[in-house]
């Protein structure tokens, strides 16, 4: 077999613990991660764990990017496709997972060789904890390859400012790939003179300031400023809220915190998919918390919205029913415009002090939630904007994905959660103290 790579990529036939491929699009990072595990696929047989963030379905895997390349490499005699697998002749077998949906069976996913975490930018930082020590066979690799977003994203964070020893990160972009064909090379001069912006993002690689229609993107940046994002541990002399958004095929999301001294402690964060409300009451008492008010947003009162939540054949009990039958302290979250929910939260915002270790995973989501935008028209854009940058909201309503539900449940807290009086210094002097806040 002769196959032609980039030369940035010839660290993926170099033994390592750690191979990280970060950049722009056209970088031929995917091409040449399945590429290259497909070749050593068939020097020695291998257990090969392709997984991303999130996979609905077989179909958002790299499963069809590894048949494509099957054929495009010739290859279909040492190779056996099947719907959901991909099997070699000696032996190889690819298996296909998403992080967050199956995140407790890759725990037993044990004996992996390689595993290649695709569109890695995504993968939170409770998924990486939890994939990585799985990774036990002597001699496993963990391929990672991404389109950098935030610089404050975990995958940034982990893998590109601080990676472990042993691990060799290269960034390639579309100045690597001589394979690129005619129709992209106009494409990316033409955004490099007329967008410079998107095309250091999109095409080189650069990280953003923040998303595209950033909904709390001020906010978050003055949170990071201001030193509100660093070491909030529990104060057990205070009781701790938790507010809900509910999912079952997508994720519930929820926020503990404590509110005291004149301000909202976001202490930590939880969020997992496809369990029961029995299942997330459990959750609740392990963390050993001493709670005040479970606050569920409106729909949580329908039996038929989130009934798979239930967990038993009986649909007569909404989960509001099922929280009071745990002797959990439960109230609704009034129902908002989302406009008004922004603005809440936005003033909420200034409030906020949170755990950078526990609520890391919310607060990804939270600088990732976003306005769909869409190209300006010429007569929308104002010309005595300096910063305007050529786009307008598409509509009224958020992207719906998966930044999504920690970020409805935020705008819930800013509703449904009031501020006790401060109390008089010398007890806010010390309980400070004893808590012993550190920020940074």
């Amino acid at each position: 077999m002769r196959i032609e790579f980039p030369k940035k990529l010839a660290f993926l036939f170099k033994p390592a613990p750690y191979k990280i491929a970060y950049g722009g699009r056209e970088g031929t990072k995917s091409w040449g991660f399945a590429s290259a595990l497909l070749e050593k696929g068939t020097q020695e047989s291998l257990r090969i764990l392709c997984v991303r963030e999130t996979q609905t379905s077989i179909a958002a895997s790299v499963h069809q990017l590894l048949v494509d390349t099957i054929k495009r490499l010739q290859i279909e005699h040492l190779y056996r496709v099947q719907e959901t697998t991909i099997f070699g002749t000696n032996g190889t077998e690819f298996i296909f997972a998403g992080l967050k949906h199956n995140v407790n069976n890759i725990k037993s996913l044990e004996g992996a060789d390689i595993v290649w975490v695709e569109e890695a930018q995504t993968v939170s930082k409770d998924s990486w904890d939890t994939l990585l020590p799985t990774i036990r066979k002597e001699n496993a690799e963990v391929w990672v390859s991404f389109n950098p977003k935030l610089a404050t994203d975990d995958t940034y964070k982990r893998w590109v400012l601080n990676p472990p020893p042993g691990a060799i990160v290269v960034k390639i972009g579309w100045e690597d790939n001589r394979w690129l064909s005619g129709i992209s090379k106009a494409r990316i001069e033409h955004m490099k003179l007329t967008n410079p912006r998107d095309f250091r993002h999109i095409y080189g690689g650069e990280c953003l300031s923040e998303v595209e229609g950033a909904i709390f993107g001020a906010e978050y940046k003055a949170a990071l400023e201001g030193e509100r994002i660093g070491s909030v541990p529990y104060n057990k002399a205070k009781p701790v809220v938790t507010v809900w958004d509910l999912g079952f095929n997508d994720p519930t999301a929820i926020w503990f915190l404590q509110a005291y001294d004149g301000w909202f402690n976001f202490i930590d964060y939880l969020e997992s998919t496809d369990e029961t409300t029995a299942d997330y009451v459990v959750k609740l008492q392990s963390k050993g918390y001493m709670y005040d008010i479970d606050w569920v947003p409106h729909d949580s009162i329908d039996t038929i919205t989130h009934h798979r939540l239930n967990g038993t054949a009986d649909r007569s009990k909404s989960i509001e029913m099922l929280l009071r039958e745990a002797r959990r302290n439960v109230r609704v979250i009034p129902k908002l415009l989302i406009t008004d929910q922004v603005n809440s939260a936005r003033l909420f915002w200034n409030q906020c002090r949170f755990d950078a270790v526990k609520c890391a995973d919310g607060l990804q989501a939270l600088a990732h939630f976003q306005w769909d935008v869409r190209e300006a028209k010429p007569e929308e854009i104002d010309p005595r904007a300096g910063k305007d940058d050529g786009k307008v909201r598409k509509g009224k309503e958020p992207v719906h994905n998966w930044a999504s539900h920690a970020s409805s449940a935020f705008m819930g807290a800013s509703i449904a959660v009031k501020q006790p009086r401060n109390p008089p210094p010398p007890v806010a002097q010390h309980i400070e103290r004893e808590v012993g806040f550190g920020w940074g």
